[in-house]
């Protein structure tokens, strides 16, 4: 069979070299099946390609084996005749076959490529160009509550991993003729389907073309998930803080979009990213906005305490034990004092026995069944506390200060931020050790710092808090009510800019 220049192989329409080309190509696949057939009384020889497992069997057998067979099997020799005068592989795909999804391939590798990921191919004698026909029927999870963002109130539906059933879920949240669903094909030598949403008369046209020009960069064999993604199209990747946000919420992507933010889904993943993010997002939660503004207010509050807590109290423990005992309470210094008599290591060693134990003991609670996962941290936190005491490794205290912190950080509602700030933690904690507290000052400043600097997709990360403005400050650390939230986020430059009249 003759190549083209660049080593690929066209169809000729020889029905025996086409269908032993493709043999050929798909050799190493033994997953591929071949049923050869006859197109009924007109005697031409034609054969369909398809992958055991991801075809539909089913459609294969009764809507196109079933369909061409059976087409010229009872008609007189006249009407064969006549059908014959028309172009053959038009009249298949307008006049016979009953299947919406439809087109055609002039090369092998093309049609080999359609076949693997569950297309069927149709190759007829005499017709220089392969039929492929849409018959993919994977298995696909069905729509579930989120198990990474459980809420009390709200929709019990999340994302699953077909990203047809993800956007039809977006869809389904209302009539909205402007919301626009692009789609990409990423991956080099495995493709996969990507979509950006967006609302097209709210969404600033300048930061949607700057989503799809980093997504068009992306240059890499395979996207195994979404945060294969959002590494790749990041401003900052030395940046320990998550620059997009994932989410299994599809009321969550609704809204960010309402706001003018861009979503971006990924085959095969049921977690969708929102871009920018900004560092109030990642400690906001939809339930805030479910519920009354002052319980939304308090709830937030209360999870910026806790971010306090997981980021700087271990820090400050060092600190005071370690160069500033003064300024703790008398009676409090002489009981940690006395809990500390028979400590042999630092402050700093038994804080980082602690906190290590206790990431340990996350990290294999994950990855236990889940039956026993959970009841291994508790127990195995409670065993290990009580005897780190008892050998006098540890000081009663630290026992509860690792506790409070650890407990803290689960109230932070996105996962990827709550590993930043776990991991910065220890960063915190050296500093104390080698500066007290001008060291955790040092350390805040910095982090301050890199904050304000950040930006996610142009937009400063530490806004709406940076540029100062009081008036945007309606959803940042308090939840406003709804009535005096008329407008979308300024920091998005959104086309409309009023969200209620």
């Amino acid at each position: 069979m003759k190549q083209w220049k660049d080593g690929r192989t066209p169809i000729t329409g020889r029905y025996d070299e086409d269908v032993a080309a493709l043999n050929r190509t798909m050799a190493t696949n033994s997953d591929v099946h071949v049923r050869e057939f006859d197109l009924g009384r007109l005697g031409i020889r034609a054969a369909v390609f398809f992958l055991d497992g991801l075809s539909d069997k089913e459609l294969i057998e009764e809507q196109i084996l079933l369909s061409l067979m059976a087409e010229w099997s009872g008609k007189p020799n006249s009407e064969i005749r006549s059908t014959n005068r028309l172009p053959l592989l038009e009249t298949i795909r307008d006049q016979i076959l009953p299947l919406s999804e439809m087109s055609e391939a002039s090369l092998i590798e093309e049609t080999m490529l359609k076949v693997l990921v569950g297309s069927t191919a149709l190759i007829i004698d005499g017709v220089p160009t392969a039929l492929l026909i849409g018959s993919i029927k994977g298995r696909t999870r069905t729509v579930e509550e989120p198990e990474t963002e459980g809420l009390i109130r709200g929709p019990r539906v999340g994302f699953n991993e077909t990203l047809s059933d993800n956007t039809a879920l977006l869809r389904r949240h209302g009539e909205n003729g402007s919301m626009a669903i692009v789609k990409f094909k990423v991956g080099l030598r495995a493709q996969k389907d990507l979509a950006v949403a967006y609302m097209e008369d709210i969404a600033d046209p300048a930061l949607v073309d700057e989503v799809k020009r980093r997504i068009a960069k992306i240059n890499i064999d395979n996207l195994p998930e979404s945060g294969y993604v959002e590494q790749l199209i990041e401003d900052n990747y030395l940046s320990p803080f998550p620059q997009a946000q994932s989410t299994e919420r599809p009321d969550r992507v609704i809204s960010s979009l309402m706001e003018g933010r861009v979503a971006i889904l990924l085959d095969g993943t049921p977690f969708a990213l929102l871009v920018p993010v900004t560092f109030s997002m990642l400690l906001q939660s939809p339930e805030d906005y479910y519920e009354r503004w002052i319980v939304g207010s308090l709830v937030r509050l209360l999870r910026f305490f806790a971010v306090f807590i997981s980021l700087f109290v271990p820090a400050l423990y060092i600190s005071f034990i370690s160069f500033h005992p003064g300024l703790i309470p008398t009676k409090l210094a002489i009981s940690i004092i006395k809990s500390r008599e028979f400590v042999p290591f630092s402050a700093l060693m038994e804080a980082l026995i602690m906190e290590i134990a206790i990431e340990i003991l996350r990290e294999a609670g994950i990855r236990l069944p889940k039956p026993i996962g959970p009841a291994m941290g508790i127990v195995g936190g409670l065993i290990i506390g009580e005897a780190a005491v008892q050998a006098g490794i540890v000081s009663q205290i630290l026992v509860i200060v690792v506790a409070v912190t650890a407990i803290a950080t689960f109230t932070i509602p996105f996962y990827s931020a709550g590993l930043a700030f776990r991991y910065m933690r220890f960063v915190a904690m050296f500093c104390a050790a080698l500066f007290g507290l001008y060291g955790v000052v040092l350390f805040f400043l910095f982090l301050s710092t890199h904050l304000v600097k950040l930006k996610s997709f142009g937009v400063p990360y530490a806004s709406p808090s940076i540029p100062y403005r009081v008036s945007i400050w309606k959803d940042l650390l308090i939840r406003a009510p709804l009535r005096m939230m008329k407008k979308r986020p300024e920091l998005l430059h959104p086309q409309d800019p009023i969200r209620k009249k």
